[in-house]
């Protein structure tokens, strides 16, 4: 592999002027500046990116953390950001939290070390020790999905209490009342946020949301298959199940399934944060869709401010509900109870 001293025998200057052109010194005269750019081409060249963040204090490289990267949501989250960052002259690090705090701050750890210019989070709890001392020492962070209450980061984020009203609104007006929530973890602002918006979304149609039809889940599959299943066996199951996240939706309808029960038949299912699969499903789930694309190129773009030294602006984004076909036709909404008897003892959840 060719290096710099190459590159200076090949246009015959110095090592010192190949480094000013490299670097667009403007006291370079323009015939060394071709010849140089001549015998980069020539030698293949490519400037060692290690030594050049030395000399410069920058890396052009982000580092972003997500949540957890079999999530469709933050798969094309991560996609966006990518893109967006390729966009603007950077590259990309992604660590895969796992909705884990301990690997959270593994990551986080890993990428300062790394010296990339900025960070990216989407924090999986509100008391990470190690990202607040890394934004007390001045490192440029910026919050995307979820943040931490109280920290003065930007953060970019949809808001998504329109959309969850507009489809408790829609549940009501096809004629379900008992309506169910399989909530996210109660660390993450966005597991608190959707039951809060869903219990006021109710209270406006004039609906409770019992204790028994609140089940803690983590965002994943697995804690919606048993979330669903405590719900189905209470003496008054729920009309509707209304899963805060689209990992969780899936598990709920493998619960559903498994019982031999019907969607929306026997019961609807909806679910925060669409995805592509779910026009696939059979029948296709109601959800409210993020504006996921958005989210990434606006956290970039204000994280690349800070970097710039200018300030990233926090941007909130509106959901929208996207009406499929789980929740049954109009006059159809109140479902007889599912034909199963209890399997196992009552699960009361609460948030």
């Amino acid at each position: 592999m060719a290096g710099i001293k190459d590159v200076a025998a090949e246009a015959g200057v110095s090592v010192a002027t190949v480094s000013r052109v490299l670097n667009a010194h403007p006291s370079v005269s323009a015939d060394a500046r071709t010849r140089v750019l001549a015998a980069v081409e020539t030698l293949g060249y490519r400037p060692n990116a290690v030594a050049r963040s030395l000399r410069t204090d920058q890396t052009h490289t982000l580092g972003l953390v997500i949540s957890d990267v079999l999530n469709p949501y933050f798969t094309e989250l991560a996609r966006s950001v990518e893109e967006e960052a390729r966009a603007l002259g950077y590259s990309v690090i992604i660590g895969n939290a796992d909705e884990r705090p301990d690997l959270q701050d593994h990551h986080v750890r890993n990428l300062l070390d790394r010296r990339i210019d900025g960070l990216l989070v989407s924090p999986t709890d509100g008391g990470s020790p190690l990202m607040l001392d890394a934004v007390r020492a001045g490192t440029p962070m910026v919050f995307v999905d979820r943040w931490i209450p109280g920290v003065d980061v930007p953060v970019v984020r949809a808001d998504g209490r329109a959309a969850v009203r507009d489809l408790v609104a829609h549940l009501h007006g096809l004629g379900h009342r008992r309506l169910a929530i399989i909530a996210g973890p109660a660390a993450t602002t966005t597991g608190r946020e959707r039951v809060n918006a869903f219990r006021e979304a109710l209270g406006a149609c004039g609906l409770g949301l019992p204790d028994a039809y609140v089940g803690q889940g983590d965002f994943q599959a697995g804690s919606g298959r048993r979330v669903t299943e405590g719900f189905l066996d209470l003496a008054e199951p729920p009309e509707v199940v209304f899963a805060a996240d689209n990992l969780m939706a899936l598990g709920a309808l493998d619960a559903i399934r498994a019982r031999g029960l019907r969607v929306p038949g026997d019961i609807a299912l909806v679910a925060f944060d669409d995805i592509r699969w779910f026009v696939h499903t059979d029948p296709p789930i109601t959800a409210v869709a993020q504006p996921t694309r958005e989210l990434g190129r606006a956290a970039v773009r204000a994280l690349v401010a800070r970097i710039e030294g200018r300030p990233g602006e926090s941007v909130t984004l509106p959901a929208r509900l996207v009406v499929r076909r789980s929740c049954g036709a109009p006059g159809t909404g109140r479902h007889r109870r599912p034909p199963v008897p209890p399997q196992s003892p009552v699960r009361r959840s609460t948030s």
